[in-house]
């Protein structure tokens, strides 16, 4: 006997077989007819159905607008606009409008004066009213639609809208009331849009949407509210709520404007085409209505549409899957025998040897693939026993030795952050909060973010006779070097005021560029670290309404909201390798003025799309968008606007604004 025949001859031998069986299958039944009768009956049956949704439409709709056209036509209505003050011919013009509110399918009308802007409506919901049930205005944007149609050159516009005021949603038929040439109103009525779209839109058949568009595209009837463009009568209808929105792609919207341009020129016909349409392919037949100015379509998916007889499809089907059945039948037992119950043998001995078990029995190895497939996965269970036993081995000790390593690792990282800790708490301590409180009150915001639990920004207040002394301070350095830097910076700016007095910023920066020099001098020469402050120093003179400012590479902004001014600070940092020149600048102390210090924190701090700094320009703009605002406000707009902007950037150094308001 020869070797026995192979996996891949058996595998090749089964498929072979189901292969033939499905083409003569497919044969059998014709697949290429099915689907080009199907094609047939669907152009059928779509022309067909927007034809019959047309005349539908047509008459209905076209006896409302006629009735509406009669209406504004009116004489004693007419006169009534003319003179709509006059008691008697208003109630000779509403005892008119009366008369038609019975013909009209709704039973209802509106009438409106372009005099007095009364809008004047009744319906069948609730008793007669002689008053207006609202007035329109040019600044309410819910009353767009009346100006737009008021500016029109046509005589009458068919429009969907929700009016908000009556709460109803309705089709609208606008009709403009003249006098000669001039424009004196509008009159007309409306339609239910729920009762409109059950009885000419919806429809229980399947892979079928109709809908209504005017000559624009806008959709003005559709099975789905949240498409239909409400208003587009008098605006222009966003491309979501347009046919062309519907579509897929500039492509299918050249087509269908195509066909479109072709049914107005044959109206009462039913133009094809073919578009994507909500994502899937669809044929759609147009049909114009000139009275109305619309289009009918019909949209049919061809492939969920039930077009074909149902019961010889089932039929067909039965006995296509009947065939079916029987050759993966016999596919499937050939498949089990030859294939996978040797394969189902093998993956019991590799979950045996997953779950651990080395030491396991194979399935006896045949002459073909499996069969070798058998043997050296018997080698290879017996390799990886071996390896597993040494590896456990050297996790064991490596486990005991990383144990150890964490366990010291973390009485280290507690330590590091209990003394972080404690240094943030007695940061917080140096920093003026209640005293800002007890002064300011509700005309001052700090926000103040280190980078790291502690930094090197702080800010400071002093209140002395006839004034106070705000500012705030930027010390190189970020988290604790930061940090220790804010309390030599804090001390030596406490002890220049105390030398100079509070009523001179200038003095101040200057007295405590010297008093950090002397602190961080050793025989003359300089320590080889970074020990530049940046500041700014406001002093608020109550008596004379001053605001006297002094900067170190910090400036002062103030904004009433429209105006925005600045005084930039002097350009050396105190502590810099050459002595710094500060001067005074004063500000006249406004009520309307919010005045604003920040540290170069928040002007650099990256983000946006390509992690640039936030920027003097973006602040400004800020500054002036909240200017008027309380400071409450400002505080959170500030923070959220930053927030905002900066996205998923780290911070990149230590924040801090100081804000105040002297009304």
């Amino acid at each position: 006997m020869g070797r026995a025949f192979g996996l891949r001859g058996k595998s090749v031998l089964a498929l072979f077989g189901t292969c033939v069986l499905v083409l003569l299958l497919a044969s059998l039944i014709g697949f290429r007819a099915v689907e080009s009768i199907r094609s047939h009956l669907g152009s059928a049956y779509t022309r067909n159905y927007t034809l019959l949704n047309r005349e539908r439409i047509v008459a209905p709709v076209a006896r409302e607008l006629a009735l509406s056209l009669r209406l504004a036509k009116s004489q004693v209505i007419r006169e009534w606009l003319l003179d709509d003050d006059n008691p008697a011919k208003k109630a000779l013009a509403l005892r008119e409008a009366e008369s038609f509110r019975s013909d009209f399918t709704d039973q209802s009308y509106f009438i409106i004066s372009d005099i007095s802007r009364h809008y004047f409506f009744n319906d069948a919901r609730s008793a007669f009213s002689d008053a207006p049930r609202y007035t329109l205005k040019e600044e309410d944007r819910n009353d767009a639609w009346f100006f737009n149609t008021m500016k029109s050159d046509k005589p009458f516009n068919i429009n969907v809208d929700p009016d908000v005021k009556l709460n109803v949603t309705k089709v609208w038929f606008n009709i403009i009331v003249k006098d000669g040439d001039r424009k004196i109103g509008l009159a007309g009525t409306g339609l239910d849009l729920t009762t409109f779209l059950n009885d000419f839109v919806s429809t229980s058949e399947t892979g079928v949407t109709p809908m209504i568009v005017d000559v624009n595209g806008a959709v003005q009837a559709h099975p789905d509210n949240k498409r239909i463009a409400f208003n587009s009568a008098t605006k222009e209808a966003i491309i979501e709520q347009s046919l062309f929105g519907l579509l897929q792609g500039p492509k299918d919207a050249e087509t269908a404007k195509a066909a479109l341009a072709r049914a107005i020129e044959n109206p009462g016909k039913a133009e094809l085409f073919h578009a994507n349409l909500d994502g899937k392919k669809q044929l759609v037949a147009a049909s114009y209505i000139p009275e109305l100015k619309w289009h009918v379509l019909t949209a049919v998916d061809l492939d969920v549409a039930e077009l074909l007889d149902s019961g010889l499809l089932k039929w067909v089907t039965l006995a296509t899957l009947a065939l079916l059945v029987v050759a993966m039948a016999g596919f499937v037992y050939a498949l089990n025998r030859l294939v996978l119950s040797p394969l189902l043998r093998l993956k019991q001995s590799a979950q045996e040897m997953a779950a651990g078990n080395y030491a396991l029995t194979l399935p006896p190895a045949g002459n073909d693939e499996i069969g070798s497939l058998t043997r050296a996965f018997g080698a290879m269970a017996e390799k990886v026993r071996h390896h597993t036993e040494e590896l456990e081995e050297k996790v064991r000790d490596r486990t005991q030795e990383l144990t150890r390593a964490n366990r010291e690792m973390s009485v280290a990282h507690k330590k590091i952050s209990d003394s972080i800790s404690y240094a943030s708490l007695i940061q917080r301590a140096i920093l003026p909060d209640r005293q800002l409180t007890s002064a300011l009150g509700e005309n001052h915001f700090v926000l103040w973010r280190p980078r790291d639990v502690v930094g090197g920004d702080f800010y400071v207040y002093r209140e002395v006779e006839g004034g106070c002394l705000l500012g705030v301070v930027d010390c190189a350095g970020h988290g604790v070097p930061g940090a220790f830097m804010t309390m030599l910076a804090r001390a030596a700016i406490d002890q220049a005021i105390d030398e100079t007095g509070a009523q001179d910023p200038a003095a101040i920066l200057g007295r405590t560029d010297a008093v950090m020099r002397g602190m961080l001098q050793i025989d003359d020469k300089r320590r080889d670290i970074a020990t530049m402050m940046d500041a700014g120093v406001a002093f608020v003179d109550f008596s004379t309404r001053k605001v006297v400012f002094s900067g170190a590479r910090i400036s002062l902004y103030w904004s009433d909201g429209e105006d925005i001014g600045s005084i930039h600070g002097a350009r050396r940092s105190i502590g810099d390798r050459y002595v710094g020149e500060y001067r005074n600048e004063s500000v006249d102390l406004l009520g309307a003025r919010t005045f604003y210090l920040t540290t170069d924190g928040f002007l650099d701090q990256a983000g946006g799309d390509k992690g640039f700094g936030f920027g003097n320009t973006r602040f400004v703009d800020m500054l002036r968008r909240h200017a008027n605002r309380s400071l409450a406000e400002q505080s959170g707009a500030f923070a959220s606007t930053l927030a905002e902007y900066q996205g998923d950037h780290p911070q990149r150094d230590d924040i801090t604004m100081l804000c105040f308001r002297f009304a």
